[in-house]
């Protein structure tokens, strides 16, 4: 690119334009040539590169890119409702509805600000419903993808809610997948009607449809791609759960948008607040945040605290 990050001009590196719905996309970039794309249908990132311009977010074949379904892939946001826990839609409104680009979004600490390229997005709330959520996507200078989301319930009474980032990772083969830092973690597993078990392994690794929620998790977790030599660290703040997810042959079979043989090349891994949710009393605000960076497999979980990741 030519560009040095500090005289890179992250305003510019901010690009909109439709899609074949009409719908407004926003493309993030950085002086090294990584990306992001944002669809302001639900606010979803659906796709994030590396500065080689591989595709580290899984996206199916199969994916319906029509409102108001949310599209199967990317990093959809489930608010405030996760899976059918609940009176609403499944995961929720949010990733149903059109986001707005905000131009005078709250303050955000520096280092959430300076030295990246983002984007500040706002779910307008409607009369009857009252909150604010002002949503930040940005991509640093070393390729990381930041989400950064906050609720804030200006309504007169008490707001609960949970919320999820609803990760769609791209992987070479599940089968040769581990996720490591979840270890000795309870976990509701859903397909057992939430019943919850304790991790017994040094690592997860998938065999099966695994659909699990695991409580109080450490703020960093390591997805380890051993194919690809690449390990995707997520940081996580205010996310105390991780859910991990692959539907595996059986269930890929019963989604109609999901390739039968695609479980192989994803695995969903969210930051979430599920087990416990939120209450925000009027004015209080919540913030969520996760970072995920893709690094060589030559990190390993010892790594994780130290590195600063």
């Amino acid at each position: 690119m030519g560009h040095s990050a500090a005289i890179w001009d992250y305003k510019a590196a901010m690009e909109i334009s439709k899609d074949w719905n009409g719908i407004d996309h926003v493309l993030l970039r950085n002086p090294q040539g990584a990306s992001a794309r944002i669809s302001l249908h639900g606010g979803q990132v659906i796709s994030w590169k590396n500065d080689q311009g591989e595709e580290l977010l899984f996206t199916s074949s199969k994916a319906i890119f029509k409102p108001p379904k949310a599209m199967r892939g990317g990093v959809p946001i489930c608010f405030p409702q996760f899976g059918n826990a609940g009176s609403l839609e499944q995961h929720g409104f949010a990733r149903n509805k059109l986001w707005a680009v905000d131009d005078d979004p709250p303050p955000l600490p520096p280092n959430d600000s300076v030295g990246k390229s983002l984007v500040d997005l706002l779910l307008k709330p409607s009369e009857e419903d009252l909150k604010f959520w002002p949503h930040r996507v940005s991509l640093a200078a070393s390729g990381n993808l930041i989400l950064i989301s906050r609720v804030r319930n200006i309504n007169g009474k008490p707001f609960s809610f949970s919320f999820a980032y609803h990760t769609y990772l791209s992987v070479s083969d599940i089968s040769e997948v581990r996720i490591e830092g979840l270890e000795t973690l309870d976990y509701l597993d859903n397909l057992h009607q939430r019943e919850r078990f304790t991790e017994q392994g040094d690592a997860l690794t998938f065999e099966t449809e695994v659909d699990r929620i695991y409580l109080n998790s450490p703020n960093a977790i390591a997805v380890l791609d051993h194919e690809r030599k690449r390990t995707y660290v997520i940081r996580k703040e205010g996310l105390p759960d991780i859910v991990v997810w692959n539907p595996w042959e059986k269930k890929s079979k019963s989604m109609v948008d999901f390739g039968d043989e695609e479980y192989k090349q994803m695995v969903c891994v969210d930051g979430a607040v599920i087990e416990k949710p939120i209450t925000l009393k009027p004015g209080e605000e919540w913030t969520g945040r996760l970072e995920i960076s893709a690094v060589p497999s030559s990190f390993c979980s010892e790594n994780l605290e130290n590195t600063g990741l």
